[in-house]
């Protein structure tokens, strides 16, 4: 009986072939000075390409020094000179364009922009970076509601990520806070008693969101320590910190936090988290269910909102 890798294929001992080595032509490197593509013979060049990477390299320089609307020009004239065909490029320039008009308060613009970006869009990678840039957008504006839509819809399409979860759960537990100040302000005036309710029933909804996105963020920053080290770990370290800081000024009742770390952690099995929603893959495969049909549904099912785990707003710690 032969052991498993004890033999060979003679091949392998066959003396290789006689190769001709022809010889190569001589190539010389390019050499080009620093910031060579601001010069103004830059564009002094009937190749659309160079003109492409002059006006390019203008605007991520602009970007870098702060200069949003010379940026946004150099990208406008970049656009231009874009192959049909060079996709990659296009939708970086897109991109910073639509950051740029998000600096210089143009949100129209700049969600025409992304709107564009999302027509254009063929994988995850590229719906990631899409709904990145819209949190950017409406975060600079103010937009909770819509940040908050974006956010949600970046956990569902991917659930494994712990910083999209902690990020949504910061603006839940902010959200709180925020209408705890209000509240404060306004109380010198009578509210309605369909006012008092409805602004009750929202602290319920927030405050339940903010509790299983941070239980969702431990549950998979947990999971994430055992491949870490070096700086890496320590980052993840001090996020579970912050949660664990987060949640118990929450204070969600031992029954609560159980019941909701169940739900939360239904679907973290290691073979799934490693297959499901891999980065690149193509968005006719991939089916993503909304974040109320996948984690809230199942949330309410339990009745969390009608237990005395919910603690008043106005008893959260600050």
């Amino acid at each position: 009986m032969e052991i498993f890798g004890s033999t060979f294929d003679d091949s392998v001992f066959l003396e290789a072939r006689h190769r001709v080595c022809e010889s190569l032509s001589s190539y010389n490197a390019k050499v080009c000075e620093p910031e060579w593509f601001c010069n103004s013979t830059a564009l002094d060049t009937n190749d659309a390409l160079e003109k492409q990477k002059v006006y390019k390299f203008r605007g991520d320089l602009a970007v870098r020094q702060g200069n949003y609307q010379k940026a946004l020009e150099a990208y406008s004239s970049c656009l231009e000179w874009i192959a049909d065909n060079n996709l990659t490029i296009r939708r970086d320039v897109l991109e910073g364009m639509s950051r740029c008009c998000t600096k210089l308060g143009q949100r129209d613009r700049a969600l025409e922009l992304a709107d564009l970006l999302s027509k254009e869009a063929s994988n995850t990678c590229h719906l990631t970076s899409l709904l990145l840039l819209k949190v950017s957008i409406y975060d600079h504006f103010g937009a909770t509601a819509s940040k908050m839509s974006s956010l949600e819809q970046l956990c569902s399409l991917l659930p494994f990520n712990p910083w999209h979860w902690l990020n949504l759960g910061q603006m839940c537990l902010q959200q709180l806070e925020n209408n705890k100040i209000t509240g404060s302000c306004s109380s010198e005036r009578s509210k309605s008693a369909g006012e008092q309710n409805d602004g009750e029933a929202e602290d319920k909804t927030d405050w339940l969101k903010a509790c299983i996105c941070f239980i969702r963020t431990r549950l998979l920053l947990r999971i994430l320590q055992q491949q870490q080290s070096s700086f890496v770990l320590q980052r993840s370290e001090n996020a579970l910190h912050s949660t664990d800081e987060a949640l118990q000024r929450l204070s969600p009742k031992e029954a609560t936090l159980q019941a909701l770390t169940e739900v939360m952690s239904e679907d973290l099995i290691p073979e799934k988290m490693r297959e499901d929603y891999q980065d690149g893959e193509s968005l006719t495969s991939v089916c993503v269910q909304s974040f109320r049909e996948r984690w809230w549904n199942k949330v309410l099912m339990i009745g969390v909102l009608h237990t005395d785990g919910y603690q008043r707003n106005e008893e959260l710690k600050s």
